[in-house]
């Protein structure tokens, strides 16, 4: 690719993580899709070899070349909000004069509802007991996942400072370097404990991270990833458990208890409420549920159908 392209690129992601103090993972997802634009610029005839060339018509084009190739609505409302930030910094930098990117939308899909766990299944998986110092290192995980709601990258980028079991709480950086202080409950902090006595026989010396690997090192978040589903098959979990579940968990459990939708943005952390808002969602199917089983006008009635099929008002 020639260099006239690549250069905005990589002056673009060293802004993001040296200004920005953007994480790594951030930085990693816009250098995915600004790469993918590149090599589409590259292939079109004539080649769009300098960013400034770039129309609202080669951006509507680009988009309708990533939904031919079966992206989600999603994925390119990503790749579009990647280009408008990439240009909003060529303009910023005299490297471009307008952002071809600002009217362009995505097409429309189906948001999809993120999956919780059933809590008696999850409580279940969570009163297993550890066979080694790996499976005490990583119940303590786990249950620090679904007693405060963490993101995956919050978990591993834990140091030992940051927790407090004294006052049961522990402190997390999240998205955009915010902090927050989360409650870590009872069953929690009983699991911390117990790993942070084995800990020192595997740390290297020095090592600050709360959950490090038999290396003695950090634990990478591939490697929490790993240990999570094969937890989950070796207990006998009846669908794939990930870090996120346990997260949509902690938050649609805490919902359906509480129902204050407030409180869960908060100790998600979530700068938007309308983020938070797809857990309704998921206490609306509980809510359901619960109506269809028990309300006398909504339950199934053996014996009561017709020829053409159930009587109206027998189910939800």
């Amino acid at each position: 690719m020639p260099d006239s392209l690549t250069e905005g690129v990589v002056a673009f992601l060293h802004h993001l993580s040296a200004e920005r103090r953007q994480s790594p993972h951030t930085c990693q997802g816009y250098r995915r899709d600004l790469t993918r634009l590149m090599h589409w610029a590259c292939e079109q005839s004539p080649p769009i070899d300098q960013w400034s060339m770039l129309t609202v018509a080669d951006v509507r084009r680009y988009a309708a070349t990533l939904n031919r190739e079966g992206l989600s609505g999603r994925s390119i409302a990503r790749a579009l909000s990647a280009i408008r930030r990439f240009y909003d910094y060529l303009i910023r930098e005299n490297r471009a004069r307008s952002n071809p990117a600002l009217d362009v939308r995505a097409p429309k899909s189906g948001r999809r509802l993120p999956v919780a766990a059933d809590a008696d299944q999850l409580g279940h998986l969570l009163d297993a007991t550890p066979d080694d110092p790996l499976e005490v290192r990583d119940l303590a995980m786990f249950e620090l996942f679904y007693s405060s709601g963490l993101r995956l990258s919050e978990l591993t980028g834990l140091d030992l400072v940051h927790l407090d079991l004294p006052d049961s709480e522990v402190r997390v950086r999240g998205k955009g370097n915010r902090e927050r202080v989360l409650p870590v409950g009872r069953k929690a902090a009983k699991a911390l404990r117990e790993w942070l006595a084995l800990r020192p026989a595997l740390a290297d010396a020095g090592e600050n991270a709360l959950f490090v690997s038999r290396r003695g090192q950090r634990l990478s978040t591939r490697s929490v990833q790993q240990r999570l589903a094969r937890w989950g098959l070796h207990h006998g979990a009846d669908q794939h458990l990930h870090p996120h579940m346990l997260r949509h968990s902690f938050a649609s459990h805490l919902l359906e208890s509480s129902g204050d939708l407030r409180a869960v943005q908060e100790l998600l952390g979530h700068a938007d409420i309308a983020t938070t808002q797809v857990y309704t969602h998921l206490d609306f199917q509980h809510l359901a549920r619960v109506y269809d089983n028990a309300h006398p006008r909504a339950r199934r009635r053996k014996g009561l159908t017709s020829e053409k099929g159930p009587v109206p008002g027998d189910s939800l």
